[in-house]
């Protein structure tokens, strides 16, 4: 006879009782039921004959996360721990010391401090290693555990202690504040007649950061504006909507979802009067603007409002709802599509449609169907969406990747900081030559490691003439290459001088003027925005584009777009930001 513990059936008597309430709401098919009784038939089972003692709370929360990754990845468990994270995502606003913070060999490092913050004002700078945090040694901590250990309420006392480039240990104590990340990091004027606003991401109250953005800018004369999206990777769906009112009449149809719930399909029109309905408008988007950004960027297309400039967005069509869990926890989940004012749905992906192997594809062209603008333009589904005028963006080189990855860049920015109490105004600022020298030189002494991809290339051409037996009587040949790449990956140096410079420069403005210097640089040197200036200063051109009878127009860059040289590089590589 086999003897059980009373406390190993409390997990299923819990589960059970879920779906008493499960039940008593929901009227469901025999398959949802059969499958349900199945599954917690396999949890008693499991959790009273396995021959360890099982955790519950682990094997559940396995169990979800399985039964999440076989849909679409915009779904998410949240137990009450990680709460904070899902405050953060939706209001921009955390308890902490203002500062963003990245892994390093033994000792979390400082990447970033927000102007204006805690951190800021006690004199903490990007570079700073944290040794201890109230007293407490951080070394081989996680970033996560440090991130956790420098947030709390605020008001609450917080003391640093760091290393510094050049000095012995410094000491700050300060408070710990409400920290908000602005939805506006940078707004201004690109010349006497066209206005500017970056919009970073869409967090409560960011409609009132544009409206405050519009206002300044008008009363510089702007008579043309650039509504720069990229990058920008969506955020909450009413105010996608209220940013579009800022543009459009009242009662005009911006978003509508639909979904398996059709209690919960609804229309989202504008609401309010609008701030401008007249001024020329330009809305720069990437191929990582996605959700909300491709709201407002779509239904400003379909509206005929804004001509809509860059890369074609990444086409994510689904809205997330959250519904509340027991225990604190909550559900983030996929409820619905949305489709802007001509009924497209711009989602990219089908999730719901795999193939044998699991895999998921974008929707085939056989799909995509037409639509039609205000104007009468036609305007095309499946997948993200299309500028009137788009431009290619040229990739960075692997060289420059490998730079950014290994923390190289940010390195010598750390100690060129260090070394030279000031520099230039953000948009004049370049390095010399002979600075430029000086970073390959930093670079010998660190000893940084480069493989080319034609250097990793001739390894497997290696290994496939050793497998073949056509090694030995040609390793002279091989040798005689490797030298050649060799030779040619120092070359590389100069061959993408400019790129690596621009990324050097990126890097160290950011030391003296933050954010907001960092911006005004990378504007200074887009040219993508020259050719916004000549669009809005075209009023033939812009009557053409926003014609029944326009079509795309294509022009290519190589640089990519604010803000996202680093963004697009850190997207690659291993490197980890925590705002703490």
């Amino acid at each position: 006879m086999v003897s059980f513990k009373r406390k190993r059936l409390l997990p299923f008597a819990l589960i059970a009782a879920s779906a008493i309430i499960f039940l008593s709401f929901k009227s469901i098919d025999f398959k949802t039921s059969k499958s349900l009784d199945i599954f917690f038939s396999f949890f008693r089972e499991l959790n009273i004959f396995y021959v360890d003692e099982v955790d519950p709370e682990k094997v559940i929360y396995a169990g979800i996360d399985a039964m999440l990754n076989s849909l679409d990845p915009y779904n998410e468990f949240i137990p009450e721990e990680n709460k904070e994270s899902l405050d953060f995502q939706t209001t921009g606003e955390y308890g902490g010391m203002g500062a963003l913070i990245r892994h390093g060999a033994e000792h979390a490092i400082i990447a970033e401090v927000y102007e204006g913050s805690p951190a800021h004002k006690a004199g903490v700078m990007a570079g700073d290693k944290i040794i201890k945090i109230n007293e407490k040694s951080t070394k081989g901590l996680s970033v996560d555990k440090v991130s956790n250990m420098l947030k709390g309420a605020p008001n609450t006392e917080l003391k640093l202690t760091v290393n510094r480039f050049g000095t012995d240990s410094l000491e700050f104590t300060f408070n710990r504040e409400k920290i908000h990340i602005p939805s506006v990091p940078y707004y201004g004027m690109v010349n006497d007649e066209v206005g500017y606003i970056r919009l970073s991401n869409f967090t409560a109250n960011c409609e009132k950061e544009v409206k405050e953005a519009l206002k300044d800018l008008k009363k510089s004369n702007a008579k043309g504006l650039v509504l720069d999206l990229r990058s920008n990777p969506g955020g909450l769906l009413y105010e996608a909507v209220k940013i579009v009112n800022l543009f459009v009449e009242k009662d005009q149809l911006v978003v509508y979802t639909k979904g398996q719930i059709k209690e919960f399909d609804q229309e989202y029109k504008t609401a309010s009067k609008p701030f401008d309905t007249e001024i020329p408008l330009i809305v720069l988007v990437d191929r990582i603007s996605a959700s909300a950004s491709e709201i407002v960027a779509g239904a400003l297309q379909d509206l005929d409002r804004a001509v809509i400039v860059g890369e074609r967005t990444f086409g994510k069509g689904l809205v997330q709802s959250t519904r509340p869990l027991p225990h604190n926890a909550q559900l983030k989940i996929t409820t619905a599509k949305y489709y802007i004012p001509s009924g497209r749905c711009i989602q990219a992906v089908d999730y719901a449609k795999r193939d044998e192997d699991g895999r998921i594809h974008f929707i085939p062209d056989s799909l995509i169907s037409e639509f039609k603008t205000k104007n009468g333009r036609t305007v095309y589904d499946g997948g993200g969406i299309t500028p009137d005028v788009e431009h290619n963006v040229t990739f960075y080189s692997r060289l420059s990747a490998s730079l950014y990855a290994q923390n190289m860049l940010f390195d010598f920015a750390t100690q060129y900081r260090h070394t030279n109490p000031e520099i230039e105004e953000p948009a004049n600022f370049e390095i010399t030559d002979k600075e430029y020298n000086s970073f390959i030189a930093y670079l010998d002494s660190v000893n940084f490691e480069y493989e080319s991809q034609t250097s990793a290339l001739l390894k497997e051409l290696k290994k496939a003439a050793k497998a073949e037996n056509y090694f030995d009587t040609n390793s002279s040949y091989f040798d005689s290459l490797a030298v050649a790449i060799d030779k040619n990956e120092y070359a590389e140096f100069k061959l993408y001088k400019e790129e690596i410079a621009k990324l050097i420069e990126e890097e160290i403005v950011s030391r003296y003027y933050l954010q907001k210097g960092k911006a005004e640089y990378n504007l200074n040197k887009d040219e993508v925005i020259d050719r916004c200036i000549e669009i809005l200063g075209d009023e033939n051109t812009l009557t053409q584009i926003l014609s029944s009878n326009s079509k795309s127009l294509t022009f290519t860059f190589t640089n990519t777009p604010i803000n996202s040289k680093s963004e697009y590089i850190a997207s690659h590589s291993a490197k980890t930001l925590n705002p703490s």
